[in-house]
């Protein structure tokens, strides 16, 4: 039995993956959380390593875990030297520092899209000024978009620390991005020598207040039939979408799970960023196939094997499968979540007493309907019983402290 470490903000759901394939895993993210896998050793960075849930410190704490490989999940893409350091020694199952370099330059990207007649976002920043005619105070706006730019972080995740551009001085460590109108969605793929296997498309949930998130902040994925009302032309989409994976696979050398992000317009997917690491929406994808999602990463990275799963066909039939990730409307904390331990709707369950700070994650939480829309309503349901549970606890410790 190969023993794997993995690392991330998040690893629950990955290490879940892992072990049901039959590695031994240890983890290692920011939250441990209750409700792993019973052959996965679940560390906290902050409870077992004392140290805050970064890459670096992160990949310094795998030094003293012995194991076959290591595979990195978010935020490792936006930090090359950590990746560095967690493959010293042992094989890295994931994409190299080499590639995260290429295919997290959104320059390039635009490039490589335009090239091929994909659509992206006009992208600027001072220090790419003379590759890029479009000037961001130019108020001849494109067809595609409605005028205005967001400010979006080099090493960017989850939605979290984009803004929209107000002019003046944007910083070094960001550049401006056009802001696209549409759907938001993405494709999840597993790629190998050149190639690549479609293994999971949906529509995404961002900055949905229904889940405590604001702004372009991720919230979770909706999967459903490309027949579903969730998407204009979905056939269309959908092929499209698999298109512009082979493309960036093929020409940034993609190896394992990976992810596209993008805008959809009456069809067309207009290309955001690419995740090439393990994405959230992976889970959703093995709820409603039953794929073996980590076999596939791992068949690919080691032996440079490609998934025999047709996402082509399974799509045109498949009801909806969602996934929200619940996060904390206000201060607080959760007075008890045993009860979130026995509702197979409620994943990354943390432990009674756990504070959160507004905008904090909480948990999980999952749905499955006939289509996308009933899909949400299931979601938005089971965010409210997690919120009256919270406020639950927050009214009994009120009372407890007055008494």
């Amino acid at each position: 039995m190969k023993r794997l470490v993995i690392c991330g903000s998040s690893t629950r759901a990955a290490a879940e993956s892992a072990a049901r394939a039959g590695f031994a895993v240890t983890a290692i993210d920011g939250f441990a959380d209750l409700d792993q896998h019973p052959a996965v050793r679940a560390l906290s960075a902050s409870r077992d390593f004392a140290v805050a849930p970064t890459a670096s410190a992160m990949s310094r704490a795998t030094q003293g875990v012995d194991c076959d490989a290591v595979v990195y999940l978010s935020p490792f893409e936006n930090h090359t030297r950590a990746v560095t350091m967690l493959g010293s020694g042992r094989a890295l199952w994931g994409n190299t520092v080499e590639t995260l370099r290429s295919v997290r330059n959104p320059f390039l990207l635009a490039r490589l899209a335009q090239r091929h007649g994909f659509a992206f976002p006009r992208v600027w920043n001072a220090s790419n000024a003379s590759n890029d005619p479009n000037d961001p105070n130019d108020s001849n706006d494109s067809n595609d978009s409605n005028g205005s730019w967001l400010v979006k972080p080099f090493r960017s995740g989850g939605g979290n620390r984009i803004h929209k551009w107000q002019g003046g001085r944007v910083p070094q460590s960001s550049y401006l991005q056009e802001r696209i109108e549409g759907t938001p969605g993405s494709l999840v793929f597993v790629a190998a020598a050149g190639e690549c296997v479609p293994l999971g498309f949906s529509r995404q949930l961002v900055g949905d207040s229904a889940f405590g998130a604001s702004g372009f902040r991720y919230c979770g994925n909706i999967l459903a039939s490309v027949d579903d009302s969730q998407f204009a032309n979905g056939h269309a989409l959908f092929d499209a979408a698999v298109r512009l994976a082979g493309l960036v696979t093929a020409e940034f050398n993609l190896v394992g799970l990976n992810g596209i992000d993008f805008m959809a317009r009456d069809g067309v997917p207009v290309l955001l960023e690419v995740n090439p690491r393990w994405s959230s929406s992976v889970e959703v994808a093995e709820r409603a196939f039953q794929v073996r999602v980590f076999q596939a990463h791992a068949d690919a990275c080691d032996a440079g094997r490609l998934s025999p799963f047709d996402l082509t066909t399974v799509i045109q039939r498949t009801a909806a499968f969602g996934k929200a990730i619940v996060y904390a409307r206000e201060d607080g904390f959760v007075a008890d979540s045993s009860t979130w331990l026995s509702d197979p709707d409620v994943r990354d369950v943390p432990r009674s007493g756990q504070r959160f700070r507004a905008g904090q994650p909480v948990c999980s939480v999952f749905a499955a309907a006939p289509d996308s829309s009933s899909c949400y309503r299931a979601l938005v349901g089971c965010a409210e019983r997690i919120y009256r549970d919270i406020e639950h606890g927050a009214r009994a410790r009120r009372v407890t402290v007055a008494g």
